[in-house]
């Protein structure tokens, strides 16, 4: 009898498994087309729902077209996705909820919403952190920097081109700095397997 529920337990744990790698399999992909390269993504939306579905809403109606990566820091992240070469922010919809405690690590190669001081005030702008950024993870519901920034995505190919972004020189276009001198453009934001 004793065997019998250790063998149960095993097929319980590897169904649980399979299962898991199905829902992550089953998520969208997009592909962030750059003037540097592609980067593809696969899109948590089995953990931030939300984040994924504003993600794909802003990609589909071509906002992301011709933005930039405007905010480049080496040894933190590279911001895109609100403005356009000469610096103008891009119109954007209403914010969205802050999904940051999805159990999801801001880990390197990892994407999540930009967002100001407040904890829901996500809207289109994501970054792509460059290093492990554990001051960025969600500790609790207490104050802004507490509930930490939702990750909705990882990069499943393309890392390098997110290296060369990170490496480009930037400078200062007041208010703004860590400006790329050079624009590195989002030429489009394509989405598959929804």
């Amino acid at each position: 009898m004793k065997k019998f529920f250790q063998m149960l337990s095993l097929v319980l744990l590897a169904t649980s498994l399979f299962t898991s790698n199905l829902s992550a399999q089953g998520n969208p992909t997009a592909v962030i087309r750059t003037s540097l390269g592609d980067i593809q993504l696969e899109l948590l939306a089995d953990k931030a729902p939300v984040s994924v579905e504003n993600f794909i809403s802003y990609a589909k109606s071509g906002a992301y077209d011709g933005t930039i990566f405007h905010r480049v820091i080496p040894n933190f992240m590279i911001q895109g996705g609100g403005f356009t070469p000469d610096m103008e922010k891009k119109a954007t919809r209403e914010p969205i909820p802050n999904e940051a405690g999805n159990g999801v690590s801001n880990d390197r190669g990892t994407v999540a919403m930009a967002r100001t001081n407040h904890p829901h005030s996500a809207t289109s702008q994501f970054f792509i952190n460059t290093q492990d950024n554990p001051n960025l993870n969600y500790t609790g519901e207490t104050d802004s920097r507490a509930w930490g920034y939702a990750v909705f995505g990882r990069v499943t190919g393309g890392m390098n081109v997110v290296d060369d972004i990170r490496s480009v020189e930037t400078t200062r276009k007041p208010p703004y700095s860590d400006v790329p001198v050079e624009a590195v453009i989002i030429e489009s934001v394509e989405i598959s397997g929804e």
